[in-house]
């Protein structure tokens, strides 16, 4: 028995060291995380990561340029994986990937470059990410061995229990700050190189990145560079690997349309300045002087679906429940992705007796982001108020395994689940 027992301790140590080895290396990983599951991440995921960076940005034209210069780019990658490009609201300057696809560029990067061939760089490089499985990699040696196990039950989170959808949550945060090897970020570096070279761009533009954001260092480092260091001898290394490529031939540097692009998020730039004055005064509770801010950048941009959305926030908090619903409504129109805005206006619906609709938002809302508890909340008092126990039990159970507990929610939910229960 002793024997037998050691004989199992050594395999699993084995098994642990083993995984890590290759989420290290360079060569083949042990497929804990087929590519149909590590897809199915990144589409759970890339709606924390939108909601987390305010929102998309409401203009088709944008979506649809960057959609477009991403495939383009996309086309030269060697792995074959729905890929997806968003740009967002946040006047953070940051760009990042997510496994399986989704690429996210923010709406303050995109303000900080100056041609097209610098965004393909950018958005190369993150490719290059995705197609070197890098977070597949990180995620098989970080993750608790029981969570890659569910990960065959991801097609349905709704299916997951609450400490499953909760490793999830913590999964996703992690995602969003993941910071790759230094090895990593050179070979995600070659490739982003390589496609915006094979797409006809000049390799050069992601030099001028490196060179903008690594002089941004030392008076508003960009965020960009907290998840992707450029110390000098990366710098180096990629203007001697560029140079193997030995280019000829005329490339594309810049183009009218990311002018026409950048010039559109230029002229909407007073609105969110706005946005960021309304915020600071909304942090320190200041209502009033926030809704003034808020109200003054819809007038500028009427699109501000994040404008919307604090608007929203603020009439709940003023109890005008019917105004708050008018905001909200309006910025789920703009963006039925918008977890913020869903759950604003299921909370708004809930609050004027239409609890019916209010539990078609909130089934939105936890679908876009299965491991946040609020949804699952506002779902118990729903059918709380229908008077359907058992399904407001279940609501409110889920609720409390995935907090966070200091919620002001929180609280409440419990007593409503021990009433129910006992």
């Amino acid at each position: 028995m002793f024997l037998k027992r050691f004989f199992y301790t050594f395999y699993f140590i084995f098994l642990i060291f083993y995984l890590s080895s290759c989420a290290n290396s360079k060569g083949p990983i042990l497929n804990l995380i087929p590519e149909e599951k590590e897809i199915e991440l990144g589409k759970i995921y890339v709606y924390a990561a939108i909601d987390e960076y305010d929102g998309l940005y409401p203009e088709k034209e944008v979506q649809d340029y960057i959609s477009k210069i991403g495939n383009k780019l996309a086309k030269f990658s060697e792995r074959k994986v729905p890929y997806t490009f968003y740009v967002v609201n946040s006047d953070i300057v940051n760009a990042f990937a997510l496994p399986g696809g989704p690429v996210v560029i923010t709406r303050g990067l995109l303000l900080n470059l100056d041609k097209e061939s610098q965004l393909a760089g950018v958005i190369g490089h993150e490719i290059g990410h995705i197609n070197a499985k890098h977070h597949v990699k990180m995620l098989e040696k970080q993750l608790a061995l029981n969570l890659l196990l569910q990960i065959g039950s991801l097609l349905a989170p709704e299916s997951l229990t609450g400490e499953a959808l909760l490793q999830l949550g913590a999964v996703s945060a992690s995602l969003l700050q993941l910071k790759f090897s230094r090895d990593q970020e050179r070979e995600a570096d070659r490739y982003g190189f390589l496609f915006t070279y094979q797409a006809g761009y000049s390799p050069q533009g992601m030099i001028e990145v490196f060179e903008k954001f690594k002089a941004m260092e030392k008076e508003r480092p960009p965020e960009w560079l907290s998840t992707h260091p450029l110390p000098e001898t990366r710098i180096r290394e990629a203007k001697e690997y560029i140079k193997t490529f030995k280019p000829s031939g005329t490339f594309i540097y810049d183009t009218e349309t990311f002018q026409k692009i950048k010039n559109l998020l230029v002229a909407n730039q007073p609105s969110y300045k706005q946005v960021v004055k309304g915020k600071a005064e909304y942090k320190k509770k200041n209502f009033q002087a926030a809704e003034t801010h808020f109200l003054e950048a819809l007038k500028l941009y009427p699109k501000n679906n994040l404008a919307l959305v604090y608007l929203a926030s603020i009439k709940l908090e003023q109890k005008d429940f019917n105004n708050a619903k008018a905001y909200a409504i309006r910025a789920v129109v703009l963006d039925p992705n918008f977890f913020s805005a869903q759950l604003l206006a299921g909370i708004a619906c809930f609050k004027t007796g239409e609890v019916d609709i209010a539990l078609s938002y909130f089934e939105k809302a936890s679908q876009l982001i299965p491991f946040h508890g609020i949804s699952y909340y506002y779902k118990g008092r729903v059918y709380e108020a229908k008077n359907q126990l058992s399904l407001a039990l279940q609501n409110y159970q889920k609720a409390l395994e995935l907090g966070p507990k200091e919620a002001s929610w929180y609280n409440d939910c419990k007593v409503r689940y021990n009433r129910l229960r006992y």
